[in-house]
C-alpha cells in the first residue's frame, strides 16, 4: 500500500495527462478550468487503493479512478447552478466566471467524458463496471431531487435526509471503492463490502461537510460559512433545530434575507444551545465506526485495513 499522497499523485498526474480537445474553447476551457481547482480527490485515491489492498497493481483502475472523479466534478458543475453558489474550492464557480448555459453544457461534457474514461481498458469488466457507475449515477439524480423536494418542505424528517445524502453523496464513494475491488478482480461479495465501506465513510464526509458549512473556516473550507443557514437548506442541523428548538427562532427566520449575517448567528445560536456540534460529531463518529467494521470483513492486509481505518478517523477531524 502507498501514502493518501502517493495515490493522489498519481490522480492528479493523470488528470494532467488528459488529452481534451482546445476547440470550441468555450466548451472545454471550463472543464480543465474545474479540474485545475483540486479538490480532495478522496473518490479516486479510494479506487486506486481499493484495488492495491486486494492485490492488483491500483494502475489497473487509473481510468476508472479518473472517470469517477470527473463525473464528481460534473455534478458539481451542475449543483452550483441549483444553487447559485458563488465560490467553489477558493475560485469562482463556473457558473459565476462564464455563464449558466456554459456551466450547464460543460458539466455534461464532463459526464460523456467520464463514461467513455470509465470504458478504457475495463476488458471483461465492461459491463460490471457500467452498470455499477451509471446505478450510482441514477442514484445520485435520486438524491439531487430529494433535495430539491426538501426545499419546499418543513416537514423533512432526520430518517429522510439522511437517505437522501445517502444517495446524493455517499454512494459515489461506495462506488469508488467497488470499482478498485471489481477491476482487482476480487469476487462480487468483497466488491459489496467496499461498497459498504465507503458509503459510511461518505456519510460521515458529508455530514462533516455539514458542520463546516456553518462552522468551518472559510479560508480552509474554500467557500464562504453560511450559506446552508442562508439558503434554509434542509440539513442534519437544521432539521434537528426546526424539531427541537422551543424558541422558534429558527422557523421564524426561515425565508429572512434581509440581514445575512444576523441570521446566521441566530441560528448558531440555537445550533450551540441545543448541543447540536456535538452531537453531529458523535454521530459522525458512529458512520466511522461502522465504515471500519466493514473492513473487519475484508481479507485485506494489515497495512491496507490501516489505511483505510485511518482514512475514515481522519474524516471526524478534517476542516475541508
Amino acid at each position: 500500500m502507498k501514502e493518501f499522497n502517493e495515490y493522489l499523485q498519481t490522480v492528479n498526474d493523470a488528470l494532467s495527462n488528459l488529452r481534451l480537445p482546445e476547440q470550441p474553447a468555450g466548451l472545454y476551457s471550463p472543464i480543465v478550468y474545474t479540474l485545475d481547482c483540486g479538490g480532495k480527490r478522496l473518490r479516486p485515491v479510494l479506487t486506486l487503493a481499493a484495488c492495491e489492498a486486494l492485490g492488483a497493481d491500483p494502475m489497473r483502475s487509473i481510468h476508472q479512478a479518473v472517470a469517477i472523479e470527473m463525473f464528481h466534478n460534473f455534478t458539481l458543475l451542475h449543483d452550483d447552478v441549483m444553487d447559485n453558489a458563488d465560490v467553489r474550492r477558493g475560485r469562482p464557480t463556473v457558473h459565476k466566471k462564464w455563464n449558466n448555459e456554459t456551466a450547464i453544457l460543460s458539466g455534461d461534457a464532463m459526464l460523456t467524458t467520464s463514461t467513455m474514461l470509465l470504458s478504457v481498458k475495463a476488458g471483461d469488466h465492461l459491463a460490471q463496471a457500467l452498470e455499477l457507475f451509471n446505478g450510482t449515477a441514477m442514484n445520485i439524480y435520486e438524491g439531487q431531487q430529494l433535495d430539491m423536494d426538501f426545499e419546499n418542505r418543513s416537514d423533512v424528517t432526520v430518517e429522510e435526509y439522511m437517505e437522501m445524502i445517502r444517495l446524493k453523496t455517499s454512494v459515489l464513494l461506495g462506488c469508488a471503492c467497488g470499482m478498485g475491488a471489481l477491476m482487482a478482480d476480487a469476487p462480487f461479495e468483497t466488491q459489496v463490502k467496499f461498497f459498504e465501506y465507503g458509503v459510511n465513510l461518505g456519510l460521515a464526509f458529508q455530514l462533516q461537510d455539514d458542520y463546516l458549512d456553518t462552522y468551518g473556516n472559510p479560508e480552509t473550507f474554500g467557500k464562504a460559512i453560511g450559506g446552508d443557514i442562508l439558503n434554509d437548506k434542509k440539513t442534519w442541523l437544521l432539521i434537528m433545530a426546526m424539531n427541537e428548538d422551543t424558541t422558534g427562532t429558527v422557523k421564524s427566520l426561515l425565508g429572512s434575507t434581509d440581514n445575512p449575517a444576523a441570521k446566521i448567528e441566530a441560528v448558531k445560536s440555537v445550533y450551540n444551545s441545543l448541543n447540536l456540534p456535538e452531537r453531529i460529531h458523535e454521530l459522525i463518529s458512529a458512520y466511522v465506526d461502522s465504515a471500519i467494521k466493514c473492513l473487519d470483513l475484508l481479507e485485506i492486509s494489515p497495512e491496507a485495513r490501516t489505511f483505510f481505518m485511518d482514512l475514515a478517523l481522519n474524516s471526524v477531524n478534517r476542516d475541508k
